[in-house]
């Protein structure tokens, strides 16, 4: 991982950037893959819940919501 990747649980409300790769294994990374997160797209960090979890993006024209846990896993290139 180079300085300028890092994951999705970075980012703070109102930043966006490109997804580079979905880490973890099995399962979680195919959910991740299944609900559009895949290397080459735009993702924006709509908002954050009070306590941080769960957080609020916008991919391919659609809102969803990730635990931070699975956030970790999509690493990012900053714009």
């Amino acid at each position: 991982m180079n300085k300028k990747d890092r994951s999705l649980k970075d980012l703070r409300p109102g930043q966006s950037a490109k997804i580079v790769s979905i880490g973890g294994t099995g399962a979680l990374k195919r959910r991740l893959i299944d609900m559009g997160l895949t290397p080459g797209c735009d993702v924006f960090v709509r908002k954050m819940a009070p306590l941080g979890d769960p957080i609020e993006i916008n991919i391919r024209g659609y809102e969803l919501s990730l635990r931070k846990d699975d956030a970790k896993n999509i690493l990012l290139l900053s714009e």
